[in-house]
């Protein structure tokens, strides 16, 4: 079993062992406790320095969008965040270096004084190949790594990557870095949450919690379904999103098998429909399905919900510090149950994943791994549990998530939209 390192404890002044995990207003107040941005910066710098330390690297080298913000707390946007241009680099001295688009180094030296100014960067790679390789930017930018990491007397140790263009490794490679994977590294230190991080998790569905009460408002025969993808971005950029990543809005149909995306499907008197909102809140993501019969609901229909239902509460009971993943996993159907051949055809849908700065962090929990390389939950652990069950009239299904937190007293569920039962919109 995958043993995560001990996570520091939760700070006492926002201690949750005996109380619900509070979702608090945005703004930074003096009569209240709210995130202490000053000390999720701190706490995660210093989990991954740990996990440096623990690693026998001399240094890492980051291109992971969410690895950069972990260790250096920035962020410009998601418009730059797949060009693989960004990157930071993380020494023994807790000082990260961090090359990023030029104006963009600027601000950082403006506005995040947690930096050294000097170690702010203008960078630029290539942007996925658009610029080659042989221009000599990747050429240039190896030999200033190189030449830092000389000057820390660590050259010659490997160097840990997480994710890397192959013309860059090959470039590493050439001048003579020895590269090693550290990616595992980087998501068991993400993978035990801080108090702050778990607030801006809560905050985050707690905002999802209100873009359901919407879209039950409106879910009636005549929208489409990517109205309500319209609505949902609406909604979750007014209250403060700084990324809405992804909508599934599914009905009719189109439930089963699940095509986890959205069309501009017109919904039905009596069809079933179910909406996974993905969005983050200063970096922290929600995944979180809910299932609604509109009009009325069928026999099939609510008995797939009631499947379902169990499966994720059977889930979320098992839930506590020290239990395996396996343990849960043997807790949902079997992929042939399901009507699938294996269960790599049936991934995804009886599945757990650890939620963060990125949506797919750890634990992963699936019969398709869990049950040979199960994974020990732990208290400080946040992750996202969905369920699935197609119905016996063949079109329709009912999908179920919900995020816990792994706490001291078991799972505490984050997400509050009635979901115990299936929820019929509008009902006539």
């Amino acid at each position: 079993m995958t043993l995560t390192q001990n996570p520091p404890p939760l700070v006492p002044a926002l201690d949750f062992a005996n109380r619900t995990i509070p979702a608090p207003g945005h703004m930074s107040v003096d009569y209240e406790a709210r995130v202490d941005f000053d000390r999720l910066r701190e706490y995660r710098l210093g989990r991954a320095l740990a996990a440096l330390e623990a690693s026998g690297c001399g240094a890492f080298l980051l291109f992971d969008f969410y690895n950069i913000r972990y260790t250096t707390q920035t962020w410009i946007g998601g418009a730059l965040g797949d060009k693989m241009s960004r990157y930071a680099l993380l020494t023994r001295d807790a000082k990260p270096y961090l090359w990023d688009f030029g104006s963009a180094a600027k601000h950082h030296k403006l506005y995040a004084p947690w930096l050294e100014q000097e170690r702010c960067r203008a960078g630029m790679l290539g942007l996925r190949g658009a610029i080659s390789p042989e221009v000599g930017l990747m050429k240039e930018a190896v030999a200033t790594i190189k030449g830092l990491l000389v000057d820390a007397g660590v050259a010659d140790e490997p160097i840990g990557v997480d994710i890397v263009e192959p013309a860059f490794l090959f470039e590493m490679q050439a001048q003579g870095l020895r590269v090693v994977d550290i990616q595992q590294s980087m998501l068991d230190a993400r993978s035990i949450k801080s108090a702050d991080e778990i607030m801006l998790l809560s905050q985050a569905a707690a905002m999802v919690d209100g873009v359901y009460q919407e879209i039950v408002d409106v879910l009636r025969p005549g929208v489409r379904e990517n109205e309500i993808v319209a609505l949902a971005n609406k909604r979750l950029y007014e209250m403060g999103s700084d990324q809405v990543e992804a909508v599934n809005a599914v009905s009719g149909e189109r439930c089963n098998p699940h095509p986890h995306n959205f069309t501009d499907r017109i919904i039905r008197p009596g069809d079933q429909a179910f909406f996974d909102i993905i969005h983050s809140f200063n970096g922290y993501r929600t995944c979180y399905y809910r299932t609604f019969s509109v009009g009325w609901a069928t026999t099939p229909q609510r008995d797939a919900y009631a499947r379902a239902r169990e499966w994720m509460d059977a889930a979320i009971d098992k839930v506590a510090d020290g239990v395996g993943t396996d343990e849960v996993a043997r807790l949902w159907p079997r992929a042939t149950e399901l009507g699938f051949a294996s269960e790599m055809d049936a991934f995804g849908l009886q599945f757990g994943h650890g939620l963060g700065l990125g949506l797919h962090e750890r634990p992963i929990i699936s019969r398709l791994n869990s049950l040979t390389n199960p994974v020990e939950i732990r208290t400080g652990m946040v992750f996202a549990l969905e369920t699935y069950c197609p119905a016996s009239d063949g079109v329709s299904a009912a999908r179920i998530e919900e995020e816990v937190v792994v706490t001291e007293r078991g799972a505490e569920v984050l997400t509050r939209f009635p979901a115990q039962q299936l929820f019929v919109a509008n009902e006539y």
